[in-house]
């Protein structure tokens, strides 16, 4: 079981390659976006300041919109398909998933089953950071990665409206 936490998430830039693709397509999209990004930010002279992340903005369907990068230092110039974005300051949960990818399903499961149980409601942004390299770590049941998912209202504000 993976242990939640709420803390308040500071505003982070990014630089991204945003894309809506179906979900058999994410994969694919990694090894596009991560190589476009890392050669903007080397022509800009800019620095990842951490690892690489997904930013989900909406529910999966049939597709799912996201954006795929890293935070910066600084301010990215839009090149090509390289944008500049944030990863918001917003209240959030987070907790480590352990595991493949393929399983990260069941940590959401926990995470909304936690916030339900916090009366904290999820925003429809979600994000993953990829805390292991598979290419450093080849085994998937070692790959950590943290999920965060903004919300909208914390048990101490009463419900807008």
């Amino acid at each position: 079981m993976t242990a939640f936490e709420l803390t308040e998430n500071e505003a982070r830039d990014t630089a991204v390659v945003r894309s809506s693709v179906p979900i058999s397509a994410i994969p694919s999209l990694f090894g596009r976006a991560l190589p476009a990004v890392s050669r903007v930010l080397a022509a800009q002279h800019i620095h990842p300041v951490g690892p690489p992340f997904a930013k989900y903005l909406g529910p999966p369907g049939d597709t799912v919109d996201l954006e795929v990068g890293f935070p910066v230092s600084r301010p990215v110039s839009p090149a090509g398909d390289v944008i500049a974005s944030t990863l918001p300051a917003a209240p959030a949960v987070h907790g480590t998933h352990v595991g493949p990818y393929e399983d990260l399903h069941r940590t959401y499961d926990e995470m909304f089953a936690w916030m339900k149980k916090q009366e904290l409601e999820p925003d429809e942004v979600m994000w993953e950071i990829y805390l292991s390299d598979p290419s450093a770590e080849p085994d998937p049941a070692a790959w950590r990665t943290e999920v965060w998912c903004p919300v909208t209202r914390t048990p101490h504000e009463p419900p807008a409206g």
